[in-house]
């Protein structure tokens, strides 16, 4: 669905890597130091000098000075975000989400790792979250696999608070309970211990920062305000940005007989209307919203959706900089181009402009100096530029040029 407004930013293009396994995210020392991670391989860096050193590898990666038996990939699931520690200098740690099967069930984990001195491995493996929801079986719903939904960034806050976003695993009781850790934004501190100010409901897990989410794949921290937004990925409709409430309910449930919707596939409603013929898009979006403010009068609005087919909303991130010009403190978004059926449609980065109180003025569509892709995840490097990773295997630099 093409977005309207004006495209004032022209855009160098540069590769910086290529021909990696699902890129699925990148953190930034300040020297230009990269850290990524490949979803079914694991974490590496890039030197500043463009040099490559590999980490820490799941189980069976080839490559690694180290691997870690327990961890692996399937469906969505695998070695996700990355973020590195504002005090690296003095305690050189980094933070890694990714799927585990040192449990059973299997869990996906907040690890903490040490890198040495030389950039050359990784030690002093802490799991600091270590019971996020992970989906063991297949599900008779369209990409029902196992390994659904597992959110899946990891930031740091402008207060220095650790934030990991978590997803429903296709499973219609976590996104409204209070002790379940999928579905919802944690904060935390580097040991993940709940940040003292935040607020769920009584009886939620103090970790909790918000909840009722569907599958949060994209935070950002507004520059001005530092007030945390995500983008999340809709069911096939109602993909959606949304200025977090501390305590705020999303307002995603998909259980059944949740608003008179009766009896759906596995007990999770989140694709029946997808699956039922003859209904438009506001029809499928009143019958399973992304937002139900008829169950949750109260549960936190989004700021932008796109009242159609879902696009797959990924990545967040705000430019920062004069060389931004009239983007300096826009919203921008990664979209992986899912349209109904599963079709490739869609797949851009949107710019968008928010007001002072964070009310959306203009969305744009980037125009790109390359071919469009999955975008997976967005990230501002310290030079400035914007960086991409596409799940077809590259990451790209953006850098504007007026």
């Amino acid at each position: 669905m093409a977005q309207a407004g004006m495209n004032t930013t022209s855009l160098q293009h540069e590769i910086v890597l290529d021909d990696l396994e699902n890129p699925w995210d990148m953190a930034f020392l300040d020297d230009g130091t990269m850290f990524f991670t490949e979803k079914c391989q694991g974490l590496s860096v890039r030197m500043a000098s463009g040099e490559v050193n590999a980490l820490l590898g799941m189980g069976g990666a080839e490559g690694y000075p180290a691997t870690a038996d327990d961890l692996f990939c399937e469906g969505q699931a695998g070695m996700m975000g990355v973020a590195v520690d504002p005090n690296f200098g003095e305690n050189r740690r980094i933070y890694v989400y990714s799927t585990s099967n040192m449990s059973d069930p299997h869990t996906n984990r907040l690890m903490r790792l040490v890198v040495n001195e030389d950039f050359t491995g990784v030690s002093e493996r802490t799991d600091i979250v270590d019971d996020v929801p992970y989906k063991m079986a297949a599900s008779d719903h369209p990409f029902g696999g196992p390994g659904a939904h597992n959110g899946g960034r990891v930031r740091f806050g402008p207060d220095g608070a650790l934030w990991l976003t978590t997803g429903d695993n296709h499973n219609e009781e976590i996104p409204q309970s209070p002790t379940l850790m999928g579905s919802k934004v944690l904060r935390m501190d580097t040991d993940g211990n709940a940040h003292p100010d935040n607020a769920p409901p009584e009886g939620f897990d103090p970790r909790t920062y918000t909840y009722g989410h569907r599958n949060v794949q994209g935070i950002a921290f507004h520059p001005g305000t530092g007030t945390a937004i995500v983008a999340e990925h809709g069911p096939w409709h109602s993909d959606e940005i949304t200025v977090l409430q501390n305590g705020g309910n999303g307002g995603w449930d998909p259980r059944d007989n949740m608003a008179g919707r009766g009896d759906c596939p596995d007990n999770y409603c989140g694709y029946m209307p997808n699956q039922m013929d003859g209904m438009n898009r506001y029809e499928r979006a009143a019958f399973m919203p992304m937002t139900d403010f008829k169950t949750y009068p109260d549960a936190m609005p989004p700021i932008w959706t796109n009242n159609g087919w879902s696009q797959g909303t990924s990545s967040a991130a705000f430019l920062e900089g004069e060389q931004w010009g009239s983007w300096d403190g826009a919203l921008v978004v990664g979209l992986m181009g899912i349209g109904f059926g599963g079709t490739p449609i869609g797949q851009r980065i949107d710019v968008i402009e928010l007001a002072d109180d964070l009310s959306v003025v203009d969305v744009t569509e980037m125009t790109l100096p390359m071919e469009s892709a999955r975008f997976r995840s967005l990230v501002l490097g310290p030079d400035g530029s914007l960086y991409t990773a596409v799940d077809e295997g590259v990451i790209h630099k953006l850098t504007p040029t007026n």
